[in-house]
């Protein structure tokens, strides 16, 4: 049987079971899938979608979840409540909770009443639904950003030893060593530049 968990946090439902969507008559991955939809419910769809990409994460706020790619899916139900799927950058990841009560404060201020967040664990999350503005926003941030897929890490050799060449997010340089297999959060390593001898942390790939 697969263990539900729920939170409110003010008037946002945290749900976590799996990857069910409740009452989706709808469901939205992207902008691209909005405009496929039914002209006529085109608009809440683009209006909530709008508000969810305003959403940025607490431990990275350069990044928007959409750039992180923790924003799954978007539906309506028919009492006009909006479920929002997201998935956490890993396992017990503690930023959740604010994320999910931003996108309600986001969707309440754009008139939405009835929000659900729903936490999706299953698929897990990748580095590789980050997107490419993501990864350079992170750069421009100074965390190095991921290098190659995660699906390579089951044959590349190097990447499964932890192997990995990281250029420096500040002058560039290939010339660096990690110091810790955990930087500022779980999600990162720490790593030190040999050339310009600054200390930046390297968004693993997962």
């Amino acid at each position: 049987m697969m263990t539900v968990s729920k939170e409110i946090i003010g008037d946002v439902t945290l749900i976590t079971q799996g990857d069910t969507h409740f009452g989706a008559d709808f469901v939205v991955h992207s902008q691209q899938d909005i405009l496929a939809l039914p002209k006529k419910i085109r608009d809440p769809f683009m209006l909530a979608f709008s508000a969810i990409e305003s959403v940025c994460d607490p431990e990275i706020p350069v990044l928007t979840i959409m750039d992180l790619g923790v924003f799954r899916s978007l539906s309506i139900d028919d009492k006009n409540g909006l479920i929002v799927t997201i998935t956490p950058t890993y396992s017990g990841c503690p930023a959740m909770s604010m994320i999910a009560f931003d996108v309600e404060v986001a969707l309440g201020k754009a008139g939405f009443k009835q929000v659900t967040v729903h936490l999706s664990l299953k698929p897990a999350w990748t580095t590789d639904w980050m997107t490419k503005q993501g990864k350079k926003k992170l750069v421009d941030y100074g965390i190095a950003a991921p290098i190659g897929k995660s699906s390579a890490l089951k044959t590349d050799r190097a990447a499964l030893f932890g192997i990995t060449e990281v250029c420096c997010p500040r002058c560039k340089s290939n010339n660096t060593e990690k110091l810790a297999e955990f930087g500022s959060t779980a999600c990162k390593a720490q790593y030190r530049c040999k050339s310009c001898l600054e200390p930046f942390d390297y968004f693993k790939c997962i």
